[in-house]
């Protein structure tokens, strides 16, 4: 009876079987794991090929939005010499051409993408792009180092990265030379009748606005681009003084770097509304002009010559008797 049977197994706790006479053993409780409560969890898998490496600097960038994140991850993916043209982004993702060249507007504005326009031999214009993974990293790099440089991206596959060093023969300078590097005129208003005397007052007060400002010093040929601008605002009422206040006043503190295009953009943006229709019956009649009494030579206001009211009175009428 007092025999314990070894293959019945025991009902004590563990621990509790081997403790002492008179010792009672609590049994251990064993701490739960912590979970995490929400966010993200990782299950990271080891890349041996077909990867790109991204900086934390663009994948979580305060500033870029979603879309430009995701479209730079894809340019930087992508190899040398691929196309990454608007065109062909509209064509491989569903947000349309659009949003696509805003994502590019900020890539350039952050760094991360420089679009550059060449000539090339064949005397054809091609946009370069370069796509960098680091902005500002190339000016803080040893100059002739070819991996320092950032790979370029291009939307033109006729040229390989690097491009060729170009020839060290001096380029000739003339008119036709400066006539391609010019920029383009900025458009102004014009005025509904361009007459002589109005687009000489407006280049004159166009000549004058660097004694207002000394950075507003504009060429002949930037004063005559601007001068259908200023007619319009002439033409609309506005005296010489409001529109040299318009133009001068409020300039940017860090200054003016193209005054053409500065005053361009102002004459346009700031253009004030044609004057109110007015009708002819409203005005004022002008009075009439003086004539000469052709009986007594005195003066009088009449539409046309004769004699004055006096004289007039004192003629006899036809027909009839002298007045007594």
């Amino acid at each position: 009876m007092d025999t314990q049977q070894p293959s019945v197994p025991s009902h004590a706790p563990p621990g509790v079987a081997d403790a002492p006479p008179g010792v009672v053993r609590t049994r251990a409780r064993s701490k739960p794991r912590e979970r995490q409560p929400y966010g993200v969890t990782h299950a990271n898998t080891r890349h041996t090929s077909r990867f790109t490496v991204i900086g934390n600097h663009l994948a979580q960038h305060s500033q870029l939005s979603l879309l430009a994140i995701g479209l730079s991850v894809h340019i930087q993916s992508l190899p040398t010499g691929a196309r990454v043209d608007i065109k062909t982004l509209a064509a491989r993702f569903p947000e349309g051409a659009d949003r696509i060249s805003g994502a590019l507007r900020e890539l350039e504005a952050h760094g991360y993408l420089r679009r550059e326009r060449e000539r090339v031999p064949g005397g054809r214009i091609v946009t370069r792009t370069v796509s960098c993974n680091q902005p500002g990293a190339e000016r803080n790099r040893r100059p002739g180092r070819a991996a320092d440089r950032c790979v370029p991206e291009r939307s033109v596959p006729d040229r390989t990265c690097p491009p060729p060093a170009r020839p060290t023969a001096p380029v000739a300078s003339g008119p036709r030379q400066a006539s391609r590097r010019a920029p383009a005129a900025p458009p102004v208003p014009q005025p509904a009748f361009p007459a002589e005397t109005l687009l000489r007052a407006a280049t004159d007060l166009l000549a004058g606005l660097h004694h207002q400002d000394p950075r507003l010093l504009l060429s002949a040929r930037d004063a005559e681009t601007l001068a259908p601008g200023v007619a319009a605002w002439l033409e609309r009422d506005v005296g010489p003084v409001a529109v040299r206040h318009a133009l001068t006043s409020g300039l940017p503190p860090d200054g003016v770097r193209r005054p053409i295009g500065f005053l361009a953009h102002r004459l346009t943006a700031q253009l004030p509304p044609p004057p109110p229709f007015r009708s002819s019956v409203s005005r004022t009649p002008l009075p009439l002009p003086f004539q000469n009494c052709d009986s007594c030579d005195r003066a009088f206001r009449a539409a046309e010559p004769g004699d004055c009211r006096a004289c007039h009175t004192a003629k006899p009428r036809a027909g009839g008797a002298n007045p007594p």
